[in-house]
């Protein structure tokens, strides 16, 4: 086997990247790289450098780990910030690194994407045999696999790499018909706490327009960047992405975006205005709330925009699974369950691994105790029927 880095996803054609593809989730798509890199999303000015590792065989596919050189940990949403700074304690260099992710994204899915029969395990044997070459021909310092997919754990945790345990919060479409056999899984407090939230809404005269890929319009897309972006100046930084990337997703990939739009009826001219809009991923059978912002700041318009609209979709869409994006406790309360990541995690200086592997098993400790508390705080019906 060998190794090919891509330092732009130009020196990859569509139809090779999709000789790895066995899944449809919209951030293993080629558009989706192609998309950033085009906008300028990523590149070397963002500290996100293609570098693409294309593993093959007598020169037929194997694997390809879509893949960016960093000099910066923003935009990873697995914090290594300690870890740079004990490397810059001691002299010891930490970046650039080499990250297996997708930009801006902390979804867990496919980030080693192999070619048909093709063995993980013994990829990865390659892959931990080659890392200490490749970072000292390509000039990084460590490797970082971040949000790996669930059926990847297995042979990831037999490697010698570190891993890093964390939590989000998913929710689960329990075959609902409609949003109140959801509510009927609640236990009473909390079934009138969500109907108060949404009832709140529709008081404040809000409804809300799905808008599917194909009909969503340049001026929607810069109303949506608009509200997008405030969210980041509000807190006195800059956007991660542009508007130009928004409109690339909506030409290339529109069958794969939904974007919400909360609105509120009565304008002079008996037009709507927009108030907020959130904006969504989608593959055959998970929604990934991505994205949001507003133009006005209504109590509880987040919540509703960005997970009881996300419910109603699945619902009305048939889609098994809502990720709701990372962190934020309160979505305990609203139905969503603790759900663990994985992240696996090569260095190059091996002094510092005894420590590195201490905090990661405390880390992992903290986590597990953490997520057995949450599953506690879940709103659910102790009879509630959970598959």
């Amino acid at each position: 086997m060998q190794v090919i880095m891509h330092q732009s996803i130009k020196s990859i054609t569509p139809a090779t990247w999709n000789c790895y593809i066995s899944a449809n989730t919209p951030f293993t798509r080629y558009q989706f790289h192609q998309c950033l890199e085009l906008s300028g999303c990523t590149g070397s000015n963002t500290g996100w450098q293609p570098m693409h590792m294309e593993i093959t065989e007598s020169k037929q596919p194997v694997a390809l780990l879509p893949a960016y050189i960093k000099h910066h940990s923003w935009g990873e949403y697995v914090f290594d910030f300690a870890w740079a700074e004990a490397h810059k304690h001691y002299g010891r260099p930490y970046y650039p690194k080499l990250v297996t992710a997708i930009p801006y994204t902390p979804c867990a899915g496919p980030r080693i994407l192999l070619a048909p029969n093709t063995d993980l395990p013994r990829v990865l044997a390659f892959l931990s045999a080659q890392l200490p070459a490749l970072a000292r021909e390509y000039g990084f310092y460590s490797w970082h696999w971040l949000f790996a997919q669930q059926q990847d754990w297995a042979a990831a945790n037999k490697t010698s790499w570190h891993r890093r345990l964390g939590c989000q919060y998913h929710w689960y479409n329990q075959h609902y018909s409609q949003f109140e056999n959801f509510l009927a899984n609640l236990t009473s407090r909390k079934r009138k706490v969500l109907r108060k939230e949404r009832h709140q809404i529709q008081k404040a005269g809000i409804d809300f327009c799905w808008l599917e890929g194909a009909d969503i319009s340049a001026q929607e897309i810069a109303n949506f960047y608009a509200c997008y972006a405030n969210t980041y100046h509000i807190r006195g930084r800059q956007p991660y992405l542009n508007a130009e990337v928004f409109s690339l997703l909506v030409q290339t990939m529109p069958e794969q975006i939904v974007l919400i739009k909360a609105q509120r009826q009565g304008k002079p001219d008996g037009n709507t205005q927009a108030v907020a809009y959130a904006w969504y991923f989608k593959d055959s059978e998970t929604l990934y709330g991505r994205y949001w912002g507003y133009f006005e700041d209504i109590p509880l318009l987040h919540f509703e925009t960005c997970y009881y609209q996300g419910i109603d979709y699945c619902i009305a869409k048939g889609l098994k699974h809502f990720d709701a994006g990372a962190q934020g406790e309160h979505k305990l309360a609203r139905g969503f369950t603790p759900q663990a990541t994985h992240s696996y995690h090569w260095l190059q200086e091996t002094g510092f691994d005894p420590a590195i592997a201490q905090f990661c098993q405390q880390e992992t400790r903290q986590v597990e105790q953490y997520m057995q508390w949450a599953y506690q705080q879940t709103p659910y019906r102790q009879d509630a029927v959970m598959t």
